[in-house]
């Protein structure tokens, strides 16, 4: 009996040996092979930026979906314990860049796009459709000719405005002159002195169009599973400082699995013209609070 348990147990430590040096022998094969693939992957990589430093076409997007909905019913631990909300987001980043040796011709489009709904089933009286909440829209066309590999005179073309409610009511277009400088890779700097800020609204409104200098500053790049753009752009009245606006988004996009992942977006900005519209008060009598607004939600690279 006791030499029939002895070899049992002699028999389960070889066994556990065997697994145990089978194990490390996978360890050490995982690490060589990740060794080689992370050799293949910087040789990509390389590649990568040779293709990308190329003249031609760039082509690109990525946007964020953000929304939840909700029903409860005879919930009286709330103040409302019969109702149904829900808030659904969209976010949308897209570029079209032609680089060439001696020009570029850039353009954007940022869309930002987000409906709210809560209805009271206990209120006949309440609305309970989907209603507005945020409505972004922005497109920009840049073009440049070279002087340097830094420095370019250009033109810019940028429009924003409204989707779904009060479409150009008020809508903003700026074209203007000056020059472009891009001091690293991805940045891109424009600076236009001579600009023409028009204002489309309709009806007696505080808006109004003015000369001015045009501002913008943009940084977009994608570092692995990481996406993100930073736009800053400003509009200075020479006529009047109450003419004056900027805007400052933003968007994150990180990749979980294949081209799905999580975002984000958050934006600020100040225009007098607008907080004086929406008051209903005279320009001078504004109280232009900073603007903002974030979206958070699941991600999708085009």
């Amino acid at each position: 009996m006791n030499k029939k348990l002895l070899l049992s147990v002699f028999l389960m430590f070889t066994i556990t040996l065997g697994f145990s040096q089978t194990k490390e022998e996978l360890v050490a094969q995982k690490a060589e092979k990740q060794a080689e693939a992370d050799k293949f992957q910087a040789e990509a990589d390389a590649i990568q930026a040779q293709i990308d430093a190329l003249p031609g076409w760039r082509i690109g997007a990525f946007g964020t979906i953000g929304g939840s909905l909700s029903n409860f019913n005879n919930w009286y631990a709330q103040g409302t314990p019969n109702n149904e909300s829900g808030n659904i987001g969209i976010t949308v980043n897209a570029f079209a860049n032609k680089i060439e040796d001696k020009y570029f011709w850039r353009n954007a489009l940022t869309t930002n796009l987000n409906w709210v709904k809560f209805d009271d089933k206990d209120d006949p009286t309440d609305d309970n459709s989907f209603r507005t909440g945020t409505d972004v829209f922005n497109i920009s066309s840049l073009y440049g000719r070279k002087l340097s590999e830094k420095f370019a005179i250009s033109g810019l073309m940028e429009y924003r405005t409204t989707l779904l409610d009060n479409f150009n009511d008020p809508g903003y277009l700026d074209l203007g002159v000056g020059g472009t400088w891009t001091p690293i890779q991805n940045l891109i700097v424009v600076i236009h002195p001579l600009n023409y800020n028009f204002v489309f609204s309709s009806g007696d409104t505080v808006f109004d169009s003015s000369m001015g200098a045009k501002i913008v500053a943009d940084y977009t790049r994608e570092i692995g599973a990481v996406a993100f753009k930073s736009n800053f752009s400003t509009f200075q009245s020479y006529k009047d400082g109450d003419l004056s606006n900027w805007t400052w988004t933003n968007s994150f996009s990180y990749t979980l699995w294949k081209m799905i992942g999580v975002g984000f977006d958050f934006a600020l900005r100040s225009n007098k013209q607008e907080a004086a519209n929406f008051q209903g008060v005279a320009l001078e009598d504004a109280d232009n609070d900073l603007q903002s607004y974030y979206t958070i939600g699941l991600s999708y690279k085009f």
